[in-house]
């Protein structure tokens, strides 16, 4: 589930805020990150991976990173867990550029888990553990109103 899907009102003010953009150059990128688990090995199912490796996941803040990496400005804004996993998150943004005064952290839920795997037939297959997750917790009163109206521009899973 996006945060537009669980919050459609945090979707419609951050596009209100961001339509009075003053920072030209900002990419605010908003919504999921969490951790994927991928299959040291292709083409298997999940439940047939002998091994799996950790990485940074959520297509908002791998856009966020992919912005930094190419030498833009980027923010990525969301909900972590309060935990081990979040704080590593957190960290990733931090080392590649990702300005983080938009992340919060939730201490009643954990940080998103994701299993994905690329079967033999080119189908993905995905393993969420999340009941809620802290991404799906972000309230509005949590939005960092400033950094998103400096955005000149704002991106989401939608």
């Amino acid at each position: 589930m996006s945060i537009h899907q669980s919050s459609p009102n945090l979707y419609t003010i951050a596009m209100g805020l961001v339509y009075n953009s003053v920072d030209q150059d900002l990419v605010v990128s908003f919504g999921e990150m969490l951790v994927d688990f991928v299959p040291t090995v292709a083409g298997v199912s999940l439940a047939e991976a002998p091994e799996f490796v950790m990485a940074p996941g959520g297509a908002p803040a791998n856009v966020a990173i992919a912005v930094s990496r190419l030498g833009g400005r980027s923010a990525f804004v969301g909900k972590l867990g309060d935990d081990e996993f979040g704080r590593m998150l957190a960290g990733r943004l931090r080392e590649n550029g990702v300005g983080d005064a938009g992340v919060v952290f939730e201490r009643a839920a954990r940080t998103a888990l994701a299993f994905i795997t690329l079967k033999a037939d080119g189908d993905r297959e995905f393993m969420f553990y999340r009941h809620p997750s802290a991404d799906m917790l972000l309230a509005e009163s949590e939005l960092n109103l400033d950094l998103l109206r400096r955005a000149a521009i704002f991106t989401m899973d939608r």
